[in-house]
């Protein structure tokens, strides 16, 4: 037997590292290099790798930081990033490595810029002669600046082509293939975020404050500078708490709805219904939690959230009974019951009174006033906020409890210790709780104002956990996904179907129900009550939340968060550089489009075949990328003859007696 042995990254690996260092090297010598500065108004002050300096602001006499090392750090980027372009042609096992320093080379040049605009920014707030309208504008100028397209592109073609290069090692290619899963995402995004930039360069003119005639080659550097600023300013609220808060805020009520579209289409079923089931969730905590006897104190809370998880999961137990008695689509009686839904709600709280029949009755659940909302919450039935939940601080200050990080850290530490221990996950657990207890007075001073992230955020989590624990840990999760995957051979198994559709809505329901909590009992709307611009559509954005978080609860979250940074980041972009808000929706639509149509992806990429199959049909020579197999397991293959078996006749007859059984 000859033994084969190719440790080189695949011809697939190769090709997504020739592209991505090709781009950044492109990257590098096309747009600018960093921002030294910027305004208001999103005027900058550009470098470009060839050392020009590009004033498109209004201040025009404003010191710049030194650039003599960032330059340098930019130069060695990009040799090294060429130097990753010609070993990825000859499919080098060194590639790995010049992608790797080009990335810190990047990186470096990034913390330089920062230290030099940092310092102007000190030098800003030290100089007492300035009046101090100049001064909070200079310190905001200094503050825009940053990295470019020229730095961004290196740093994360560097990543890629790391990773790239280091599949060909089985080791690593065993650690990336567990990835396989965010290969369609993380394509899908970056060829929205493509298409959109696209649209900005087309749509949107440059800024220019300085007065200076652009030219064509000042005029692509500055709508070059100003995608940048649209996407940076759209991803921005990651790198502040306040902003960060607000994105968690906007993101909570999509981890609902995405759930309850996911837990559908494990099942094999199209949830339509989450705005319905929302609204009648919500409903539902509002009765109780301004009707529910006062005397009930505390328990008003924990019963208006669990009428608000009833009152939807009976609006998904409804189609989910018509689909299993009498076939109906779920998609169609979902769709009615959200007009229903919507025709509800409206009655309750759009009027005092109603006529029916000739006569006229009254209505009580409408507070005085014109707009259509009810009554407050009483007090116990309020959830309180984060801030006010993890504050530890004394004396009316902020701070914020390191517990919940410091549990998660010991969860993911205990889980990985105890990964093949027999019940190594409640172990794990149970460490996470006790350190989040002996920690919990500990707290770190913070900045926030006003945010409106409420205790439903945890609801969510804990959503979240019952939709992984029940589909995957549980004999009725396995009994929901068979039937999701067919329902002819569950059936065939001794699985209800019935039951399990039912079971399916129900639940599924329940999730988009309790998204009404983050309106009415968490007070999302600044108001503790059930109010007429309560933003049912969410439901419909759990669609694609569910779409692009691949159906699984970490995925959801992911999305939703995703979703909720650039819908509070769209703000800033709208406000600084008067941007339309619809790129948001149109960077939202193209991200669902394009997961729709996977990414583009061939199959072979995206789901391979069994290692088996594949050898069964020759693929001997198929790339370790493409064909799903490790390069040790690969070579293995092609060096192992495919053994050829000969049944008898008589083997032959059984065997064929016993597939007909």
């Amino acid at each position: 037997m000859t033994h084969v042995s190719d440790s080189r990254p695949s011809p697939t690996a190769a090709k997504v590292a020739l592209t991505a260092s090709a781009a950044a090297a492109a990257g590098l010598l096309l747009f600018p290099l960093a921002t030294l500065g910027r305004g208001f108004d999103a005027d900058a002050v550009l470098l470009h790798l060839s050392g020009a300096v590009l004033n498109f602001s209004g201040n025009q006499e404003a010191p710049l930081p030194p650039t003599g090392t960032v330059l340098a750090l930019g130069w060695a980027t990009l040799a090294l990033t060429v130097a990753s372009v010609v070993g990825a042609l000859r499919r080098a096992t060194w590639f790995w490595l010049t992608g790797l320093l080009a990335c810190l080379c990047g990186v470096a040049a990034v913390l330089v810029l920062g230290q030099g605009l940092g310092a102007e920014t000190a030098r800003i707030a030290a100089d007492t002669t300035l009046r101090p309208g100049l001064r909070r504008q200079l310190r905001s100028f200094y503050t825009g600046g940053g990295m470019n397209l020229g730095l961004f592109l290196p740093i994360l073609a560097g990543l890629i082509t790391a990773g790239a290069g280091l599949s060909g090692r089985a080791a690593w290619w065993e650690r990336l293939n567990r990835l396989r899963g965010l290969l369609v995402p993380a394509v899908a995004i970056a060829l929205a975020v493509l298409v959109g930039a696209v649209v900005v360069l087309i749509v949107q003119p440059a800024v220019n404050n300085s007065g200076a005639p652009l030219g064509l080659w000042r005029g692509w550097l500055a709508k070059s500078d100003l995608v940048y600023f649209v996407y940076s300013t759209l991803f921005a609220p990651v790198t502040a708490l306040n902003p960060f808060l607000d994105s968690l805020k906007l993101a909570t009520p999509l981890i609902f709805t995405g759930l309850s579209v996911a837990f559908a289409f494990r099942t094999g079923l199209f949830n339509i219904g989450a705005p319905g089931q929302l609204t009648v969730g919500a409903i539902m905590a509002m009765l109780v939690g301004v009707y529910g006897p006062s005397s009930l104190g505390w328990a008003l809370l924990p019963l208006s959230v669990i009428a608000a998880g009833a009152g939807g999961a009976l609006w998904g137990a409804i189609p989910g009974l018509l689909k299993a008695r009498f076939g109906s689509s779920e998609v169609i009686n979902t769709i009615m019951l959200n007009y229903i839904a919507s025709a509800l709600f409206i009655f309750l709280i759009g009027s005092n009174t109603f006529t029916f029949l000739g006569r006229e009755y009254s209505l009580p659940l409408k507070a005085e006033g014109f707009e259509p909302a009810s009554e407050e919450l009483q007090v116990p039935a309020r959830l309180p906020t984060l801030l006010d939940l993890f504050n530890v601080g004394q004396n009316g200050a902020l701070a914020l409890t390191v517990a919940p990080l410091v549990a998660l850290i010991a969860y993911a530490a205990a889980r990985l210790a105890l990964r093949r221990t027999p019940r190594g996950g409640l172990i794990a657990l149970g460490a996470a709780l006790l350190a989040g207890v002996l920690t919990w007075r500990i707290g770190i001073p913070a900045q926030v104002i006003g945010s409106q992230l409420n205790a439903s955020f945890l609801i969510a989590l804990a959503c979240v956990a019952l939709f992984g624990v029940l589909m995957w840990r549980t004999a009725t999760g396995y009994a929901l996904r068979a039937v999701g995957l067919s329902p002819r051979a569950a059936e065939y198994g001794g699985i209800s179907v019935a039951r399990g559709t039912i079971l399916a809505m129900t639940l599924a329901g329940m999730f988009a129900g309790l998204a009404g909590t983050h309106y009415v009992n968490g007070g999302a709307l600044d108001e503790y009550r059930l109010k007429g611009n309560m933003p049912v559509n969410v439901g419909f954005d759990g669609i694609a939340v569910a779409l692009m978080g691949q159906s699984t609860p970490g995925g959801v979250v992911a999305a939703s968060l995703l979703f909720g940074t650039i819908d509070t980041g769209s703000v800033g972009v709208q406000r600084l550089a008067n941007v339309n808000r619809d790129l948001v929706t149109v960077l939202k639509a193209l991200i669902v489009l394009f997961i729709a149509a996977g990414g583009f992806l061939n199959r072979r990429v995206t789901d391979p075949p069994p290692p088996q199959l594949v050898k069964a049909e020759g693929g001997g020579n198929t790339p370790p990328a493409v064909a799903g197999l490790s390069p040790s397991v690969a070579a293995h293959e092609r060096a192992t003859p495919t053994p050829t078996v000969t049944l008898s006749s008589e083997t032959n007859k059984d065997v064929t007696r016993g597939g007909g059984q």
